[in-house]
């Protein structure tokens, strides 16, 4: 059983438990997945089996989009509802003030890493510091947010939704954090559903309660993607017969004899190839020195 499985993760799941009950639904031993998600988050956990798992590590770098609710006039050491509370404030904001503050995060910005978070500093997960009470100086680190927008905002309880589209590596919690800040507040996220990750979107997700009905029914396979919808974004060639072998066995292909003979590839361009029936092969990387079509990586079954 090899490809995709698009799973909306529940709240208080690991990205580690979905890929547990997958493996049990299916009886795949090879899976994995494309981006851990926090326990505390929901939304767009793709999942990878079979061949589909060497792709864990160069899954192109799609955007990601995510819908986030928050709360004013509180400031945790997480900088999410689940933290210990640092303080608290009386002051409050209308939405007019907040939707002034949002161009100040929309565009290539700087983020602060928050403690809470996986990245190690000296070979130290931050979190691992952060729960010892510890806190290290972090360098910040750019990202970009495509879109920001104010969904919509509560005066009574000072709550609201935002909606964003942003680059990888953004912290939604530190964007919330952020937004306090400017606004004078405080703020924290109250809950975070990640709507579009590696191309996928909720449209394309089912339940862990879903998978397991379909499980039960034999089903499951037919909710499967090809591995190669994760390559979508690359472009693609059909090849010969002879071609085909070639590459299967990893022998490169002169680009000259192939469709990229008249729609030139640039330099170290990534494409998908396939034989003449559709069977996708792998991905080829173009060297325009040699002229050739090297191996980047097969997916064979």
């Amino acid at each position: 059983m090899n490809g995709v499985i698009i799973i909306n993760k529940p709240q208080e799941f690991t990205s580690f438990d979905v890929v547990a009950v997958i493996r049990k639904l299916t009886g795949q031993r090879k899976i994995g997945h494309t981006g851990t998600l926090d326990p505390n988050a929901t939304g767009v956990l793709p999942i990878l089996l079979g061949n589909a798992t060497k792709a864990q590590d160069i899954v192109p770098n799609h955007d990601k989009a995510y819908t986030a609710k928050f709360r004013l006039g509180i400031i945790t050491d997480t900088l999410d509802i689940w933290g210990k509370v640092i303080s608290e404030s009386g002051n409050t904001a209308v939405k007019e003030d907040i939707l002034k503050v949002l161009d100040n995060f929309r565009g290539e910005i700087e983020q602060l890493p928050p403690m809470y978070s996986a990245i190690k500093v000296n070979g130290q997960r931050l979190y691992d510091l952060a729960r010892q009470g510890k806190e290290v100086e972090r360098k910040p680190r750019k990202v970009t947010i495509y879109s920001l927008e104010l969904e919509d905002f509560d005066e009574e309880t000072q709550s609201g939704t935002l909606s964003i589209s942003c680059s990888k590596g953004t912290y939604i919690r530190t964007i919330i954090d952020d937004l306090g800040k400017a606004l004078g507040t405080g703020a924290v996220m109250t809950a975070l559903c990640r709507t579009s990750a590696c191309g996928y979107n909720l449209a394309d997700s089912i339940t862990l309660e879903n998978a397991r009905e379909l499980a039960e029914k034999g089903e499951i396979s037919e909710h499967i993607m090809q591995t190669e919808s994760l390559f979508e974004s690359y472009r693609k060639i059909y090849v010969s017969d002879a071609q085909a072998k070639r590459f299967s066995n990893g022998g490169e292909l002169d680009m000259a004899r192939t469709a990229l003979a008249k729609s030139k590839a640039q330099d170290k361009e990534i494409i998908r190839v396939s034989d003449r029936q559709g069977k996708f092969l792998g991905l080829g990387v173009a060297d325009n020195e040699s002229n050739q079509l090297k191996i980047f990586k097969l997916f064979l079954s």
